[in-house]
C-alpha cells in the first residue's frame, strides 16, 4: 500500500518533518499524497477525504476493492463516480512522486499546510468536496489568516486606467492593514501585487503551478519579492505545470481566500468573471469598478454590475464597506495603536493644524504624526484641505 510505504520510508518522515511543524504525520503524508495523485478541486477527492480522512481515503483510492468505503457510499452514482476517478489516480500514484514534492518544497523553503494547522484558512473549506487537501506556501504562512483579507483580480491585458485604480485600490487597502490576495499575472494582478508591496503591505498570490515554478516568466522576480514579504500558495505541489485548467481551479481559492472580492478591470469574457462567479456563489461580497462604458476592457465589471448584484466601488473604503465588521472596530485599532489617539486628540472639526503643530500638541515626532494621518485619512477619521488638517465630521472615534 502507498501509505505503509511512505510511512515506512525515513526520508519521506524526515522530508515532512522539515517543511512541516506539527506532529500530524500521517495526516501530512496522505495530504501531500493527494495533492500529488488528485487534480485541482476533484470533487471524488473531496468527498472521499471528508467521509474516510486524508490516509483512509487513500487506502481506499488506490485499493483493489471498494470494501473500505461506508456503507451505501459504493452503489450506484457513487460507485462509478470513483471508479472513474481510480482511473485518473492511480497512474499518479508513485511514492517516488511523493517523496520528490516533499524534497522540492524544503529546497525551495516551502511549508506544507492542511486542514487544523493553525495557520489553515478555514473559509477554504466553504469550498466544500473542492476544497484543497492541502495547500503549499512559500513566505508568511501566518497571512492566509490575517484579517481583513480582500481579493482583487483583472484582466491580464490591462489598460493604464485600470492598472492605475489597480494600484491605488490596492496600495491604499494595504497601508490600512489589508492582505491583498491576486494571481500574480500580468496586468491587474502584478499591479496589485506591487502595490501593495510598495505600500509596505501584505499580499498573497496564488499560482496555477507549483510554488517552486514561477509564472508568468516575466513575472520572476515579482513572485520572488512575494515569497520573501508576502506568501506564494499553490495547491498542487512543487515541479506542476501551470495549465488552463489549473488555472480555473486556482481562482476558486482566491475567492474563497478573501473576505471580499474586486474586480477592477474585465473583458465580457475575462477570466476574472470566473473568481468572481466563484465569490458570488459562495456568497463574499462582490465589488467591480467601472470604466468608461466604449471600453471593452470594462465591459465585464459592467456585466458584474447589471447580472451578479456587484457593488460598485471606486475608493478604498468603498472597498472596505465591502466587508463591514470583519474589519476591528475602532475601539480596538485605537487599543494596538494610542498613537492615533493622540493625534486624534490634538485635532478639531473646527480648526485646521499643520503636522508640526499636531506634532507640539500630541507629543509625537513629525514623522509618526504623518503616518498616523496617513492611516486614519485612509478610515475616514481625518480630512485635510488648503487650511490644515482636521478631524472628520463623520469620524467614527469622534
Amino acid at each position: 500500500m502507498m501509505m505503509d510505504e511512505l510511512l515506512d520510508d525515513s526520508e519521506t518522515i524526515a522530508a515532512v518533518r522539515r517543511i512541516h511543524p506539527g506532529d500530524a504525520l500521517a495526516e501530512c503524508v496522505a495530504r501531500a499524497a493527494w495533492s500529488v495523485i488528485a487534480e485541482p478541486g476533484d470533487a471524488v477527492a473531496g468527498a472521499l477525504i471528508g467521509t474516510l480522512g486524508a490516509a483512509e481515503a487513500l487506502s481506499a483510492a488506490l485499493g483493489d476493492a471498494l470494501s473500505l468505503m461506508p456503507a451505501g457510499a459504493a452503489s450506484g452514482q457513487a460507485s462509478r463516480a470513483l471508479t472513474e476517478a481510480r482511473a485518473r489516480w492511480r497512474p499518479r500514484a508513485d511514492p517516488r512522486a511523493v517523496r520528490q514534492a516533499l524534497r522540492s518544497a524544503f529546497e525551495v523553503g516551502a511549508r506544507l499546510v492542511i486542514p487544523g494547522d493553525a495557520h489553515w484558512p478555514v473559509s477554504l473549506d466553504d469550498l466544500g468536496p473542492h476544497a484543497p487537501s492541502a495547500l503549499w506556501v512559500r513566505g508568511h504562512v501566518d497571512l492566509l489568516v490575517r484579517n481583513p483579507r480582500v481579493s482583487m483580480v483583472g484582466a491580464r491585458a490591462a489598460s493604464s486606467y485600470g492598472e492605475h485604480v489597480a494600484a491605488e485600490l490596492s496600495g491604499d487597502l494595504a497601508a490600512g492593514g489589508a492582505v491583498i490576495v491576486s494571481g500574480g499575472a500580468y496586468g491587474i494582478d502584478g499591479a496589485v501585487h506591487r502595490a501593495a508591496l510598495g505600500a509596505g503591505g501584505a499580499t498573497v498570490a496564488f499560482l496555477a503551478g507549483g510554488v517552486d515554478r514561477a509564472y508568468p516568466i516575466g513575472h520572476q522576480r515579482l513572485l520572488q519579492q512575494i515569497a520573501v514579504e508576502g506568501a506564494v500558495v499553490s495547491e498542487p505541489p512543487c515541479g506542476t505545470a501551470p495549465t488552463k485548467w489549473r488555472f480555473l481551479a486556482r481562482n476558486r481559492l482566491i475567492a474563497a481566500l478573501g473576505q471580499a472580492t474586486v474586480v477592477v478591470e474585465a473583458g465580457w469574457r475575462s477570466g476574472s468573471l470566473n473568481t468572481a462567479g466563484h465569490a458570488a456563489t459562495l456568497g463574499r461580497p462582490l465589488g467591480a469598478v467601472p470604466g468608461p462604458v466604449t471600453s471593452a476592457s470594462s465591459a465585464g465589471c459592467h456585466r458584474l454590475l447589471r447580472e451578479y448584484d456587484a457593488q460598485c466601488v471606486t475608493s478604498a473604503r468603498e472597498v472596505r464597506e465591502l466587508w463591514g465588521p470583519i474589519e476591528q472596530p475602532p475601539a480596538e485599532r485605537e487599543e494596538h495603536d494610542p498613537n492615533r489617539t493622540r493625534v486624534l486628540d490634538a485635532l478639531s472639526t473646527r480648526s485646521r493644524l499643520s503636522v508640526e503643530e499636531i506634532a507640539r500638541r500630541s507629543g509625537l515626532s513629525p514623522d509618526r504624526v504623518r503616518s498616523c494621518l496617513g492611516l486614519l485619512h485612509l478610515e475616514g477619521d481625518v480630512a485635510l484641505d488648503e487650511r490644515g488638517w482636521h478631524r472628520a465630521h463623520t469620524s467614527r472615534t469622534g
